[in-house]
């Protein structure tokens, strides 16, 4: 079977010159231990059935016996026995050379469980579900990175090959590695599908070992994809899950969400606060999202061609794809992604930071009117910035090194005004 090249490819090889040992996380099925395995040279799976018992002894009794082997060495899911976390870091510490360990692991531990944070030994890398330059669905004509190098590129006339048809498919099936080796589409669909189901019946039992409910685990996941890509609160949440369980309270909804989010399928959007208007107008509750658009479309029971007569409720889904999509391509520059929004409902749903200062202020549109009105909100926004500045003698604020409208149609070009509207079908890291 052919190996799909990963953006993360690149990062973990460099990760493994600079460190002795590192950590990929991030949510079942999204290719990591397939990933590892190219750059390992020796594999320890604590999942294998007919060793798994062993494994967990030999880790209980003498976990640096599960380390041997030629490096560097993967050792898959990891958190079975989290002893291991510090028998690495002590074998790191001894071997004193880069490269010796990659961990993988699908949930997030609890650091009780451990006796050192690794810090300078185990460096830790998230990785994501497929984005569509990985999948080979865009054509990867416009580079973001370059974008950012050279804010004033052409890129006027470049088209995607990726129509709205396959844009809501790519969405509906999710960017799981599995789904694109099947053949069919209706193969593809059920991957997430799985996914979802497994997830609500048996990984959040297993992510700490506490019992809870499939049944509230699906009506809580319904409400997360009901309001993906807005900013609904917890109260609002919490109501609509009562529906099916009545006498939820709020440390039960965390609890689940907790889990939720220690599994990588909860991934909220925080609010970036540039202090441009005064504090009461400045919208800071997380951003409501999940790690891949596909498990929304699972929980709501949509399907493709139900996404085609309701392209409203698919505009909110195409911005979770824009953001996976978006923090895959701009992880090697250590990016973070956030959201502005004010009472006065000037917004950019996505604002999206590099380690060295600079940012992109980004609109998900899919195309026609949408792309003029987010092009007016990027351009208030930075006209808020440069105001702010005029009046300030503090220090200044960097203004936008980018306005971006990322759309589902098939054209880019440059606006008279600077914003640059590009299609996620055309997008690479």
């Amino acid at each position: 079977m052919e190996y799909l090249e990963r953006v993360f490819d690149t990062q973990l090889s460099v990760y493994l010159e600079a460190f002795g040992a590192v950590l990929v996380e991030g949510p079942k099925w999204c290719g990591k231990t397939t990933t590892a395995r190219r750059q390992a040279k020796s594999v320890l799976r604590m999942q294998e059935p007919e060793k798994s018992e062993s494994y967990l002894i030999t880790a209980m009794e003498k976990p640096s016996f599960l380390l041997r082997g030629d490096y560097p060495r993967l050792i898959d899911e990891w958190q079975m026995a989290p002893t291991l976390w510090d028998a690495v870091r002590t074998a790191v510490d001894d071997g004193g050379q880069p490269g010796m360990f990659i961990l993988t692991g699908s949930n997030s531990v609890d650091q009780s469980k451990i006796h050192h944070t690794g810090t300078g030994r185990i460096a830790r890398l998230k990785m994501f579900p497929m984005s569509l330059y990985e999948s080979r669905e865009s054509n990867g004509k416009i580079s973001l990175m370059e974008l950012f190098n050279n804010p004033n590129a052409d890129i006027d006339g470049l088209t995607s090959d990726l129509d709205m048809e396959r844009l809501i498919f790519a969405a509906c099936r999710g960017g799981w590695p599995g789904a694109l080796r099947l053949q069919s589409d209706q193969a593809q669909l059920l991957v997430a599908k799985d996914y979802f189901r497994s997830l609500c019946k048996s990984d959040i039992q297993h992510v700490d070992g506490v019992n809870r409910d499939e049944g509230l685990t699906r009506a809580i996941m319904r409400s997360y994809s009901r309001n993906i890509a807005t900013l609904a609160t917890k109260n609002s949440m919490v109501e609509d899950v009562k529906a099916y369980m009545e006498n939820l309270s709020m440390p039960t909804f965390d609890d689940y969400v907790k889990a939720l989010k220690s599994l990588f399928v909860i991934e909220d959007v925080d609010g970036w606060n540039p202090s441009i208007r005064s504090k009461t107008s400045i919208r800071s509750s997380p951003k409501r999202n999940l790690v891949d658009p596909s498990i929304a479309v699972a929980a709501l029971g949509l399907s493709p061609s139900s996404l085609m007569l309701d392209l409203k409720t698919f505009g909110f889904l195409f911005e979770c794809l824009c953001i996976r999509d978006l923090k895959a391509y701009s992880q090697k520059a250590h990016s973070e992604v956030g959201y502005y929004h004010d009472r006065y409902n000037l917004e950019a749903d996505i604002v999206l930071h590099l380690d060295d200062g600079r940012y992109a202020l980004i609109e998900c549109k899919l195309g026609g009117r949408e792309i003029d009105m987010g092009a007016r909100h990027l351009l208030e926004i930075k006209s808020l910035v440069r105001q702010k500045n005029e009046g300030s003698k503090q220090i200044k604020l960097r203004e936008p090194d980018l306005l971006i409208v990322l759309t589902g149609g098939e054209m880019a070009y440059t606006r008279p005004d600077g914003v640059k509207v590009v299609p996620i079908g055309c997008l690479k890291d």
